[in-house]
């Protein structure tokens, strides 16, 4: 599965990468997230309920963050396990772009899944991923502008 988006964020860039690597914006922003630790600068951990489908799950991942071409670009990948629910695991590649006082974020992202979760089918997981990324970005963009207003 592929995702890729553009997102605008009224904010300048170096405050949108600083917010990227900020665990307590990270964690009001992600959907479902309970628990996130920051264990160093490339590595975090994350404990997160979601719900797809029929299928509820708590799922228990690591992230790893490549910041070779930070604050322009960078990558990441990760990995989580759902227990009898299933697991997932993808990467993403984030593009920071000023255009004045606001930054333009491309992002694309593959993922995989397996389990219970893979049997729900393609297109309710497709869908799914896709309104959970929106939800994380639209509250990030509002976390960023809001705190850039400060």
């Amino acid at each position: 599965m592929e995702l890729s988006d553009e997102i605008i964020i009224n904010a300048p860039k170096s405050h949108v990468y600083a917010a990227l690597n900020d665990p307590n914006i990270l964690q009001q922003c992600i959907p479902g997230c309970e628990e996130l630790i920051k264990h160093s600068d490339t590595e975090l951990e994350a404990k997160v309920v979601l719900k797809i489908g029929p299928v509820k799950a708590r799922f228990s991942g690591t992230v790893q963050l490549d910041t070779t071409g930070a604050p322009d670009a960078f990558s990441l990948t990760g990995q989580g396990n759902g227990g009898a629910a299933g697991h997932a695991k993808g990467g993403a590649d984030v593009t920071l772009e000023s255009d004045g006082d606001i930054t333009v974020l491309r992002y694309q992202a593959k993922a995989e899944i397996g389990g219970k979760l893979a049997q729900l089918g393609s297109r309710l997981i497709q869908s799914t991923a896709k309104k959970l990324a929106a939800k994380f970005f639209q509250s990030f963009a509002e976390a960023v502008s809001e705190t850039a207003e400060a």
